[in-house]
């Protein structure tokens, strides 16, 4: 197997063996509860165990006072008898429940215990020397013959009125160890199932907030949205359109680096988080906020640029659960001559291929008309139509290299002139026409665009005529205008409409796909700061006159 093959199964292997969203959130709110519910039980645990062993303990220390002071225990212990004490001590000890209460003299012998055959042996547990030598009470927890025990203990003091008062004998009494762990046992169970509801209602809340958040991140993965951010980014850093979002407030929430270009801004600025009114204060952006619409291909000024802008809102709950809301909208924008420039470009090279076919296919035509010539052995006729051709030509290039010396302009009426002779009309041009005065700031492609779609209107307005087949050019570049005036034999312009023929999708012909030369022209004319009129020709026909200053003025931005 190749690396390559071994990467992408060791890829798809790992990937298959991810967690999703919600199996993670299960497993760690799961593991959460649980843990936590563990932890309190055994704080707990430990807590119910400690304060049972401090009040059993306080408990046995608090009856072993009371017999301690029983005068029959100061009496039996005086006398050495422990048939005074033995009787009594256990009638106290069914009465209060311990395990066992003990007492002994001050050498640790016992004159009382729960079991009889115990009487007069030691006392176990060595706890006793602090009740027996110091005089103390105190609560202590050690292992006796009955087992692990937590025991109050409590020196019995002499009765004897003359001298100070000494130890005669202890009283013990004890609770066994194993209540407790009863107690604390019981108390366990509880918390065991407390914790196993815990844990199921936590996977039931992870449940349905996983459910929630993954309908609210329509499915994805968090891996898969970090993935998108970054993609996200990457795009509109790539695209030479400004692109700007808003929230519902006017706040920028996205902007990429063409943005700042446009706005004229440092590339290092941030516009992340500022209104939008800051850089344009009368901002579409907010309108279609407010009403829901989107605008599209609108011409704006932006930074002072001429742009060409798409607005569209954002919506909420797009996808149709629950009812749409406008939660922002975004702004998309390019400068208007780049768009410009791309459209010249492509009407120049229509140009250029409609010389090249235009031509092709008169040539095409010459050549099988030579040779029908040279097979019926007309070689003179073939000889004058070779020289007739080569004259025309040769006179139309010498006069397009004097009075037009542009290559661009002359190569568009030169590719125009032929396709008029292919579709039969003849495209006369003023032998005294000239444009030569051409200033360098003049872009020349705004020239052909003119020029182009004002022929193109008259080829078609001559060719819906069917005897008409003159068309004319004429140039001149003297004083402060260049003029050109395009004559055509067609059926002419209603009054009424010349106005809105410059308007985008209107024309005087009929059927589709029309609507558009003029439109360019005057948007090229709004460029050059040039006019244009439609004059009607008797008896027919329609002349355009177009007027550009030679030295275009700039906007002020």
């Amino acid at each position: 197997m190749s690396s390559i093959a071994r990467l992408s199964l060791s890829r798809s292997l790992s990937f298959s063996f991810r967690l999703n969203l919600q199996a993670r959130m299960l497993i760690l709110l799961g593991g959460f509860a649980l843990l936590l519910t563990l932890t309190m039980g055994t704080i707990s645990l430990n807590f119910i165990a400690q304060t049972l062993e401090t009040q059993m303990g306080q408990q046995a220390l608090d009856v072993a006072r009371a017999v301690a002071r029983l005068p029959q225990i100061q009496e039996g212990l005086e006398e050495n008898d422990s048939r005074k004490i033995q009787p009594l001590v256990e009638e106290v000890r069914s009465a209060i429940g311990a395990r066992f209460i003990v007492v002994g003299d001050e050498n640790g012998v016992r004159f009382a215990h729960p079991l009889p055959d115990r009487i007069g042996k030691k006392m176990v547990g060595g706890d006793n020397a602090r009740a027996l030598e110091s005089g103390e009470e105190y609560v202590s927890t050690a292992i006796g013959s009955l087992g692990p025990s937590v025991r109050g203990k409590v020196p019995v003091f002499s009765t004897g009125q003359e001298g100070p008062r000494k130890v005669i004998g202890i009283i013990s009494v004890g609770y066994m160890l194993n209540q407790v762990d009863q107690v604390v046992g019981h108390y366990q169970t509880g918390i065991w199932w407390f914790s196993a509801a815990t844990v199921l209602v936590s996977l039931i809340l992870a449940k349905l907030i996983s459910d929630y958040f993954k309908r609210a991140i329509f499915g994805f993965e968090p891996e898969e949205i970090a993935r998108l951010f970054q993609e996200r980014n990457a795009i509109l850093q790539s695209v030479r359109e400004g692109i700007i979002a808003i929230n519902p407030q006017g706040d920028i929430t996205t902007f990429n680096e063409a943005a700042l270009n446009i706005f004229g801004l440092d590339p290092r600025e941030s516009m992340l988080g500022r209104n939008i009114r800051d850089f344009q204060a009368n901002s579409d952006l907010l309108w279609v906020i407010q009403t829901g619409k989107p605008i599209l291909d609108k011409e704006d000024i932006v930074g002072g640029q001429r742009v060409l802008v798409n607005r569209i809102p954002l919506f909420q709950n797009a996808s149709g659960h629950g009812p749409e809301k406008v939660i922002g909208a975004v702004s998309s924008f390019r400068l208007k001559d780049e768009l410009d420039r791309m459209t010249d470009q492509l009407n120049r090279m229509q140009i250029y291929a409609d010389t090249l076919r235009s031509q092709a296919h008169e040539y095409s035509n010459k050549l099988h008309t030579i040779s029908g010539l040279i097979q019926i052995g007309a070689t003179d006729q073939a000889i004058d139509l070779i020289g007739q051709e080569t004259r025309d030509h040769q006179t139309l290039l010498h006069f397009l290299l004097s009075a037009v010396p542009d290559p661009l302009l002359s190569g568009c009426i030169l590719g125009k002139y032929n396709r008029a002779r292919e579709l039969g009309l003849n495209l006369e041009i003023d032998p005294e026409s000239q444009m030569q005065d051409l200033s360098d700031d003049l872009p020349r492609e705004l020239l052909v665009t003119i020029l182009a779609n004002l022929l193109d209107n008259a080829m078609d307005a001559s060719l819906a005529v069917g005897n008409a087949k003159q068309i004319r050019l004429s140039m001149t570049d003297l004083g402060h205008d260049l003029i050109f005036e395009v004559e055509d034999e067609g059926p002419g312009v209603d009054p009424e409409l010349v106005e809105a023929l410059f308007a985008k999708g209107v024309s005087s012909k009929p059927g589709q796909n029309h609507g558009y030369g003029l439109y360019l022209v005057a948007q090229a004319l709004n460029r050059l700061q040039g006019d244009i009129a439609l004059e009607p020709l008797e008896p027919k026909g329609t002349r355009a006159v177009v007027y550009i200053p030679k030295q275009v003025i700039k906007a002020e931005a």
